[in-house]
């Protein structure tokens, strides 16, 4: 007689399922402003060093501070759902590289709807 495949088990954290819940809401939120920050950064600096567009310099300030809070909201997330340090990591690069957040966020926030039941 064949057994049934063990069913995956949500890992078990000590937050509640309402706290995982608002940190992926702030999580994707800061990824989606840190990814369209950054494709502002890209385009002010293609203007600035390819085509000697004087831009202002704010930019670059706005998406530093607006990354270093993806950082804490990612780092907060990640501890309530108990990512690997590996995909941890990985989440924290992806708002240095433009366009990734986009992906990272779907896949992340997929997989903590999914295993989490949000």
């Amino acid at each position: 007689m064949e057994t049934a495949a063990p069913v995956a088990q949500a890992p078990t954290t000590g937050a509640s399922t309402a706290k995982i819940a608002s940190a992926l809401l702030r999580y994707r939120v800061l990824a989606w402003v840190t990814g369209l920050w950054l494709l502002l950064l890209t385009g002010e600096m293609i203007a600035k060093y390819g085509f000697d567009v004087d831009t202002p310099s704010w930019i670059a300030v706005v998406h530093g501070w607006v990354y270093f809070v993806y950082l804490l909201v990612t780092a907060d997330l990640a501890v309530k759902v108990r990512w690997p340090i590996g995909r941890t990591v990985g989440t924290l690069i992806a708002g240095t590289v433009p366009l990734l957040s986009f992906f990272v966020e779907h896949v992340n926030a997929k997989k903590v709807k999914d295993d989490f039941g949000l």
